[in-house]
């Protein structure tokens, strides 16, 4: 039981790991990434579909991206979605592919995105410390309810906190390299 409660707590923590790196990935650093077009919805044939499934996305060089449409017809839809979509980037159609150009990041632009480079990962650290606190509560109740013992309750919190530890140590490291990622000219 105390294990299964453990598990628990980590399975939370991993998840709240994983949403971050989700969530950090759509941040423009100044190199070309495709899952900076994720965001990107196409109309097509009436449905809102992503842009990676209707076209072939690639990073030619590190300032521009190369979108290959499956079907040329559907070439005006994906350039009209990337014109409504907020990812300040102007699609540069030739008639068989579209390029997007990676535009410049400013000092001033670069030090918001740092911000909310640090905000995620508060947010992410914020999950940890729940799932902590709910498997924490879980012990206590246990514990209430004479089904463990207080020193059995005590050694599974302090189990807890170490893999909390770790797992915002890792939440730390993964926000400061892309914070130094943002702010690398």
């Amino acid at each position: 039981m105390i294990e299964d409660l453990k598990k628990e707590a980590e399975d939370g923590m991993s998840k709240a790991i994983e949403s971050l790196r989700k969530q950090l990935a759509k941040v423009r650093t100044g190199k070309a990434n495709t899952s900076m077009l994720d965001p990107v919805m196409v109309d097509y044939y009436g449905s809102p579909t992503p842009l990676s499934q209707v076209a072939a996305l690639s990073c030619p060089d590190a300032k521009s991206f190369l979108i290959a449409p499956w079907e040329v017809s559907v070439l005006k839809d994906i350039e009209t979605s990337i014109v409504k979509s907020d990812i300040g980037m102007t699609p540069i159609n030739d008639g068989k592919v579209i390029r997007l150009k990676l535009p410049e990041l400013t000092e001033e632009r670069r030090k918001d995105l740092a911000k909310q480079v640090k905000k995620m990962a508060e947010d992410a650290r914020i999950s940890v410390r729940q799932c902590r606190r709910t498997a924490n509560e879980a012990f206590k109740a246990l514990q209430k309810g004479k089904e463990i013992s207080e020193d059995e309750s005590k050694s599974a919190q302090d189990d807890v906190q170490e893999i909390t530890n770790g797992y915002i140590k890792k939440i730390d490291t993964i926000g400061d390299d892309k914070e130094k990622e943002i702010m690398t000219i």
